[in-house]
C-alpha cells in the first residue's frame, strides 16, 4: 500500500494508553485506541475475487460484441452464415477468457501490470485463434470463414482487451491506495513470530493484504506493544468486537503448531467470526505437502476456517433473495392486506411491529412483523417469551402467530437486504432462557451470525420453531443453524423454502 496504514499512525505512547483504565471503557469492550483504529475501516471493501470475476464477464462481452460488430461491418446483418459466425465468435470469446484464466491473467498482480503482461496476453489471444483455425480445419469449415474478417477481429479484440486492462490497472491501484479493494487482516499473537510474518507478507509485490493491527493476550514483556510498526491493540476478547466493527476479512494466527493447546484456545474464541482464519506456516518446523497450504504471495498458510457464503456465492444468494422475495410479496399481498385490516379492527395500535434483533456479524437490525399483541403489552426486547394462551396476544394475533402470517412483512426485510429468505432465525437482542441470554446458554451461539439471518431456516422446518422455553431447545436450534451454515448451497435454500409451507402445518410450538 502506498499510504500509511491507519494501524501504524498511532505512536508507542498512544498504544500504551490502553494499559491504563480509561474512564469511558466498559468491561469487556475495546480500548479507545483499538476503537479509533477500527473506525478507520468501517466501510466495506471490494473483494479482489469479485473484481477479477466482473472483469472476466466484461472481457467476454467486449470480445463477443467486437467480433459481431466486425462481422456485421464486413458481411451485413442478413446472411446465411450469420448463425455459424455468431456461434464461432461466441465460442472463441469464451475460450479466450478460459485461457486467460488458466494462464493467471486474472490474478491481481497481472491486472495491476498490463504492460508487463503484454506478451502473455498476446500469446494467449493468438493461441485462441490458432485453436479456432485448427478446429475449423478439422471440421472442414475453414473455407467458409473470411481471413480478413478474423484478422481484423484479432487486432480490434486485442486492442480493446489491452485498453480495458490499462484502465482497470489504474482503477485497481486507486482502489488499493484508497483502501477500497483489500483484504483486511489481523495478526493474532505477537512477538518475534509476528514480526517475521509481517515482514514476509509486506515483501510480497502488489500485496492486497492490509494488516490492521495485532492482538495478543500476553503482557508487554512477552509480546511487545509495537511489532514491525504495528500496534498491539488489545486482547483476543477485544479482537471479537474489533473484527466486527472494522469488517476484518482474515485472521492470521502467528503461533507454531507445536503450541497446540494455545492455538485451540484461540480458535474456540475466534471461530464465531465471519472471517477466514489462517495459521501461519511460515516459521513452522512441521512441513506439509504444498497442496496443504494456501498462500499470501509466497507465504504459506494453513486454512483453518473459511468465511461462509463469500464472494460469488453471496451474489447468487442475494439474487435468490430478491427474486423470491418479489414473488412472495406478489403472491401473499392479498393475505397481507386482509391481515392488516383484521389487526386494525381487532385492537388499537399500529399494524406493524418492529423489533431489534441480531443480524449478520452481530449487527443490530430492525425486523418487521404484523402486530400480534396489545400495544400496551408489547415486549420489544422479548425478555418474556410468549407462552400458550398468553394474555398479551390478541385474538387475531393468536391466529397469525400459529400460521406464521405475522412473519410475512419480513419479505420486505429480505428484499431490502437486512434479512435473507433462508438462514438462521434472528433472535431479539435480549431474548432469554431462565434469565440467561441465549449466548450464555450455548457456547459459540454467535457463530449463527456468520451469515445473514433468514425469514425461515433449517431449524424451523425441522420442528425447532416457536417458544424456546428450555436450554435444550436453544442448543438444538443452534446445532441445526450451524449445520445449515456449513452445508449451504442454493439447492439447500430452495429445498428449505419449498418445505416451509408444508412444515408450518405443524403448529404445536407456535403460540
Amino acid at each position: 500500500m502506498n499510504e500509511i496504514d491507519p494501524a501504524r499512525r498511532f505512536s508507542l505512547d498512544a498504544v500504551r494508553k490502553f494499559d491504563a483504565p480509561a474512564e469511558n471503557n466498559t468491561a469487556g469492550g475495546m480500548n479507545d485506541v483499538a476503537r479509533q483504529v477500527a473506525s478507520q475501516y468501517r466501510r466495506d471493501t471490494m473483494s479482489p475475487i469479485m473484481v477479477s470475476g466482473v472483469l472476466r464477464m466484461m472481457e467476454f462481452a467486449l470480445l463477443l460484441v467486437s467480433g459481431l460488430a466486425v462481422y456485421f461491418y464486413y458481411v451485413g446483418f442478413f446472411n446465411y452464415l450469420a448463425w455459424q459466425y455468431s456461434l464461432t465468435i461466441a465460442a472463441t470469446s469464451f475460450l479466450a477468457v478460459v485461457l486467460f484464466d488458466v494462464t493467471d491473467c486474472y490474478q491481481i498482480v497481472a491486472l495491476m501490470r498490463p504492460i508487463a503482461n503484454f506478451g502473455r496476453l498476446l500469446l494467449v489471444w493468438a493461441g485462441t485463434f490458432a485453436l479456432m483455425a485448427l478446429t475449423a480445419f478439422t471440421m472442414k469449415m475453414s473455407e467458409d470463414y473470411s481471413r480478413l474478417l478474423f484478422g481484423t477481429w484479432f487486432v480490434v479484440g486485442f486492442v480493446l482487451i489491452l485498453g480495458l486492462r490499462l484502465v482497470m490497472s489504474k482503477l485497481i491501484r486507486r482502489w488499493a491506495r484508497d483502501g477500497r479493494m483489500e483484504r483486511r487482516a489481523v495478526i493474532v499473537g505477537g512477538g518475534k513470530a509476528a514480526e517475521v510474518l509481517i515482514r514476509s507478507v509486506e515483501r510480497q509485490p502488489y500485496n492486497d493484504i492490509r494488516i490492521c493491527g495485532i492482538f495478543d493476550d500476553r503482557g508487554d514483556k512477552r509480546s511487545p506493544p509495537v511489532v514491525a510498526g504495528y500496534p498491539k491493540l488489545g486482547t483476543i476478547s477485544e479482537l471479537i468486537e474489533f473484527a466486527r466493527i472494522a469488517r476484518i476479512d482474515m485472521l492470521i494466527v502467528s503461533l507454531p503448531l507445536t503450541a497446540e493447546s494455545r492455538v485451540l484456545q484461540l480458535l474456540k474464541k475466534l471461530w464465531v467470526l465471519p472471517v477466514d482464519i489462517r495459521l501461519s506456516a511460515h516459521s513452522n518446523a512441521l512441513q506439509f505437502r504444498p497442496r496443504a497450504y494456501s498462500y499470501i504471495g509466497s507465504v504459506p498458510m494453513l486454512d483453518i476456517f473459511d468465511k461462509p457464503i463469500n464472494d460469488w456465492d453471496s451474489v447468487a444468494k442475494r439474487a435468490f433473495d430478491i427474486v423470491f422475495s418479489i414473488i412472495g410479496i406478489i403472491v401473499f399481498s392479498p393475505v397481507m392486506l386482509a391481515t392488516a385490516i383484521a389487526i386494525k379492527l381487532d385492537s388499537k395500535g399500529p399494524v406493524l411491529f418492529h423489533q431489534k434483533r441480531h443480524g449478520f456479524n452481530n449487527e443490530i437490525i430492525d425486523v418487521y412483523k404484523f402486530r400480534s399483541m396489545y400495544t400496551d403489552k408489547a415486549d420489544p426486547t422479548a425478555k418474556q417469551t410468549v407462552t400458550k394462551n398468553d394474555p398479551r396476544v390478541t385474538r387475531v394475533g393468536r391466529f397469525i402467530r400459529k400460521t406464521s402470517i405475522d412473519e410475512l412483512p419480513q419479505f420486505f426485510n429480505s428484499l431490502f437486504g437486512s434479512l435473507s429468505l433462508v438462514g438462521p432465525r434472528p433472535h431479539a437482542i435480549a431474548a432469554q432462557s431462565h434469565n440467561l441470554l441465549y449466548n450464555q446458554v450455548v457456547d459459540g451461539y454467535f457463530a449463527r451470525h456468520k451469515v445473514k439471518p433468514g425469514v425461515t431456516g433449517w431449524a424451523q422446518i425441522n420442528g425447532w420453531r416457536g417458544e424456546m422455553d428450555t436450554n435444550e431447545k436453544i442448543r438444538m436450534r443452534t446445532e441445526y443453524d450451524l449445520y445449515y451454515i456449513e452445508n449451504w448451497s442454493l439447492l439447500f435454500d430452495l429445498k428449505i423454502l419449498f418445505l416451509t409451507p408444508i412444515r408450518l402445518l405443524n403448529t404445536e410450538n407456535a403460540y
